[in-house]
């Protein structure tokens, strides 16, 4: 019995400091954050349990389903066009042999940025007199007011969003492609299959489970976009840029409503639960 207990046991040693992090940084929040919820709790740490009210009241607040529609179009925005993006980049990236590095690097390197800077370059090329309206003028076209136009404005930031994040899953979509055999594509390629023919029937469904990972981390990144909305937006025009973590924020840092800013959390875990699991029915298939 001590032989057989020797390895998990020496396993668990090595990763517990790690386990250790995991459950006071992500476990005991999450726990706190679930309890805080059914309180009502001040900036002061008094606190009052409430029970169910504050769902109650999140089922009556006009501002809660504002920004659930709010996160659920920018979701649709953001995921498909940094799929798109991380994919065809990848893509590229596989064929290219000279100075693969220093594009990789390249590629990579808006991901590293931080987020105000981004937000600060970003809001200047979409003013009125910045590169994009700039080059608009020289096409005869009006000017947009991204920023400021309710219609355009979340397009605008799943845009900002996407030339920051697409490296990360463009990398993960990189090492996809090169764990597909190379003996593959040859054997398609000797029996006359066109390059579309190979994505289409070799290289997309090998790359399907790693596919599955990038749509999964990147929705759960997309309903949790804040840096973006609180640099460029602040959550306007007239709460177009709305989202639920900004909803989060608003109520728990500006009105110190704690108990209640737990609430817009807890439904937000269970939506996001809920799509992940979803996700997984139609895409993985069990094949991940």
């Amino acid at each position: 019995m001590r032989h057989r207990l020797r390895d998990p046991v020496t396993g668990l040693l090595f990763v517990l400091p790690v386990l250790v992090l995991f459950l006071i940084f992500r476990i005991f929040p999450s726990l706190g954050a679930a309890g805080m919820s059914l309180t009502n709790w001040n900036i002061g740490g008094e606190w009052e349990f409430i029970g169910a009210d504050n769902y109650a009241r999140l089922l009556d607040d006009v501002n809660f389903w504002l920004s659930l529609r709010v996160t659920i179009v920018y979701v649709v925005i953001y995921v498909p066009l940094t799929l798109l993006v991380a994919l065809g980049t990848a893509l590229l990236l596989n064929q290219v042999v000279f100075l693969r590095g220093l594009f990789r690097g390249m590629l990579f390197l808006p991901y590293v940025t931080s987020f105000v800077l981004a937000g600060i370059i970003w809001r200047w090329i979409y003013e009125f007199d910045g590169l994009i309206n700039g080059l608009l003028a020289k096409a005869d076209l009006g000017p947009v007011a991204f920023l400021e136009q309710s219609s355009v404005v979340l397009p605008a930031l799943a845009v900002v969003s996407v030339w920051k994040g697409f490296g990360y899953s463009m990398l993960i979509l990189l090492a996809g492609l090169k764990s597909i055999p190379s003996s593959y594509l040859e054997a398609a390629r000797v029996d006359g299959a066109s390059a579309w023919q190979r994505f289409r029937r070799i290289t997309l469904p090998l790359l399907k489970p790693t596919i599955f990972f990038v749509v999964v981390i990147e929705t759960i990144s997309a309903f949790q976009t804040f840096d973006t909305v609180y640099v460029m937006t602040g959550g306007g025009p007239a709460r177009a840029t709305y989202t639920l973590i900004y909803g989060i924020y608003d109520h728990g840092f500006r009105s110190f409503d704690f108990g209640y800013a737990a609430t817009w959390g807890m439904v937000l875990f269970a939506i996001v639960l809920i799509v992940s699991l979803v996700q997984r029915r139609f895409l993985d298939r069990g094949n991940t």
